[in-house]
């Protein structure tokens, strides 16, 4: 049993979760989440990859398990210490995130979703997107002004080192970032700074990319744009990666080539057939004919060939739609009319009834409702167990001793 469940909650799994469902979770959660999709969310995407650096990681999730968040804090577990949320982000969806894909001398690649509808993984489209990216001053070409010259406290690395002794015969180093240059490794004094720049060599810009959709790309599908990236004097730029985010769709929920939707039928029709009309992704109508005779039974599934999502970069093979069906039963059937059915439709089976049998009669049962009265009280048990245990009611006070 667990300490608690607030990671896994965050997660929306349950404690025995795989390291797979893991990772899928995940991947929903922080493409619904990232700030560029939802800009007020940024501390629930923060959340998100938190609970995953924990929860993937088999040493913090048994300290997690164990104890909470507070062992993760005293135990070492890296509670409160966690990386940055949007390099989790990009070990998915950015090729290696942290710098995995990032060679010497080349920057981070950056990635960001598009909300896609169905219909437009299904027909394909074209989205164009506003980023803001760093490029390089093109009034100083990179070099922040005149007469910049090499920092002499960090001799050009960017970084110092610090050893600091922490007991006799210990020292402790560490690296930080140079406060003379600002990390810069160049110093450039103020009145010969780049005016257009401000002496940091890049300024901002926004560009318009197309994200070309194609037919049949799936949910967390990688369109990159080669070179995109925040550029940086000496270095190649990384690249800009488009995620796809599948939209919820109202008729139809994807599972990979397949299209399935749900259709209620009267009893009326599934026992006497039917024609229903459905409007396709593609605005086509389909209209689904039963014969009369050819019975359809509530929870039946059937299939319609070519008539699912489009196979991606070839288009033209479709899977199938797949349709299933749920009859609606009247709510009551007048008596009189339930004699005439009765005449109309099989016999029933006869039942032998002994004199001495107990005839009752059946009451609406809400499973849900039952299901939460039993979790109430197993809840309620369980905390009475535990005050029982802690001594709560007088119980398990501790043994004291008696001394002359």
């Amino acid at each position: 049993m667990v300490k608690e469940t607030k990671f896994y909650d965050i997660l929306g799994v349950k404690p025995n979760v795989t390291n797979d469902e893991l990772k899928r979770a995940y991947k929903k959660l922080a493409l619904k989440y990232h700030p560029d999709k939802n800009p007020n969310e940024g501390e629930k995407f923060k959340l998100i990859a938190a609970a995953y650096e924990t929860l993937s990681d088999p040493e913090k999730r048994k300290i997690y398990d164990r104890g909470g968040e507070q062992a993760l804090k005293e135990g070492g577990g890296g509670g409160g210490g966690f990386h940055n949320p949007f390099d989790i982000f990009e070990m998915f969806f950015g090729g290696g995130g942290g710098g995995g894909r990032r060679r010497a001398n080349r920057g981070r690649d950056k990635a960001h979703p598009v909300s896609v509808s169905l219909e437009e993984l299904y027909n394909g489209s074209v989205r164009k997107m506003a980023l803001r990216k760093r490029v390089i001053c093109q009034a100083c070409e990179g070099k922040g002004g005149k007469n910049v010259s090499v920092c002499s406290s960090c001799k050009g690395q960017g970084v110092v080192i610090r050893v600091v002794q922490i007991a006799p015969g210990m020292v402790q180093q560490s690296q930080s970032i140079c406060d003379d240059c600002s990390g810069q490794g160049e110093n450039c004094a103020p009145g010969d700074r780049c005016k257009v720049c401000d002496g940091q060599k890049t300024i901002q810009e926004r560009k318009i990319l197309e994200v070309h959709i194609d037919k049949g790309m799936e949910q967390g599908q990688k369109i990159p744009f080669v070179g995109e990236g925040d550029q940086e004097p000496g270095m190649e730029p990384g690249d800009v990666i488009f995620v796809v985010d599948e939209k919820e769709h109202e008729t139809f929920a994807r599972e990979g080539l397949d299209l399935s939707m749900k259709m209620e039928i009267s009893l009326t029709e599934a026992l006497c057939g039917f024609q229903r009309p459905i409007k396709t992704l593609d605005n086509r109508m389909l209209v689904i004919t039963q014969m009369p005779g050819d019975v359809i039974k509530h929870g039946d599934i059937k299939c319609i060939m070519n008539e699912g999502m489009p196979t991606y970069k070839n288009p033209f093979e479709k899977g199938r739609l797949i349709v299933q069906f749920a009859v609606k039963f009247p709510q009551r059937v007048d008596p009189a009319i339930a004699c005439q059915l009765e005449n109309l439709l099989p016999k029933r089976e006869e039942v032998m009834i002994t004199e001495d049998a107990e005839e009752v009669f059946m009451e609406d049962f809400d499973l849900e409702n039952e299901r939460r009265r039993r979790r109430y009280e197993e809840e309620g048990r369980r905390e009475d167990g535990e005050r029982h245990y802690m001594g709560g009611e007088g119980h398990g006070q501790g043994v004291s001793c008696q001394t002359s």
